[in-house]
């Protein structure tokens, strides 16, 4: 199998005509299987497609990688754009939740994407666990957290008063089986790239890992954290690293220094054939 992935949306553009924000949102081809992954935080998404001449409302299935505004935040324009589609998300990603750093800040799904979803809840299927969407293609459902270094990478709460610890255990990744090995499509990656890595690979036997792309949520890592996930990627040795959105400016550049060959920008309108 192999795969087309479009980057509707990211923190930044390589195209002056194509918006940017703070968010995620990829489009997937593969084998004439059509996955919108994340809405980003806004209808940029959508606006991007038209541009770049993606058919969102050809879409087999619509995923939400975790429950927060910036992967969420479109959803009842990808609902409304593409009826057919099956909606695959984890139960807890409706959940109130809020970052707090000097004052709480809500960051869960808008209110419009949550009306969505109630009116739509015939379409959705709840990911409990690894879900196949196609053959070759999959989801990895909540992922086991084994790992001693990684966390969910920032001060994520259920409560505006921070009693609660958000652990996001909504949290889910995208894989799709190749000629070349396992391609990894990572929203934020709360559980950890290597966690994440480590399910995916586990769910997939004998394979290796060809591709990772999306959100790798770095930008606040340790340097023994950093240290580790670089480590773990050379055992892996992927022929594709495209890290973007939440990874952070400091731990793509340590990535891209690590795998230079590996290495693939990651922008609105950019586009990774992988497999």
């Amino acid at each position: 199998m192999t795969a087309t992935i479009t980057v509707l949306v990211d923190n930044r553009t390589g195209n002056d005509d194509l918006a940017f924000e703070h968010g995620l949102s990829l489009w997937i081809e593969s084998e004439g299987v059509h996955v919108l992954f994340d809405t980003g935080q806004s209808d940029a998404f959508a606006d991007n497609a038209r541009r770049l001449g993606v058919p969102l409302e050809r879409a087999d299935h619509i995923v939400l990688s975790h429950g927060h505004y910036d992967h969420g935040g479109g959803l009842a324009t990808a609902l409304a754009t593409a009826p057919q589609a099956t909606v695959h998300l984890h139960a807890e990603a409706l959940r109130t939740r809020f970052s707090i750093r000097d004052a709480p800040r809500s960051i869960g799904l808008p209110a419009p994407a949550l009306r969505a979803l109630e009116t739509n809840r015939a379409r959705i299927r709840w990911t409990s666990g690894p879900t196949p969407l196609a053959p070759g293609l999959g989801l990895s459902g909540p992922i086991p957290r084994l790992t001693d270094f990684e966390d969910t990478g920032g001060p994520f709460f259920l409560d505006p008063e921070g009693r609660t610890p958000d652990d996001l255990v909504d949290d889910q990744a995208l894989w799709i089986d190749t000629p070349r090995g396992i391609v990894a499509v990572l929203g934020c990656g709360h559980s950890g790239l290597v966690n994440t890595v480590r399910y995916l690979l586990a769910q997939v036997p004998d394979r290796r890992l060809h591709a990772v792309l999306g959100g790798l949520h770095l930008n606040a890592a340790s340097e023994h954290r950093l240290d580790a996930t670089i480590a773990a990627l050379a055992e892996w040795r992927p022929d594709c690293l495209a890290p973007g959105h939440c990874t952070g400016e400091r731990a793509s550049g340590l990535l891209r220094e690590a795998f230079p060959e590996a290495w693939r920008p990651v922008h609105s309108g950019a586009q990774l054939r992988v497999g």
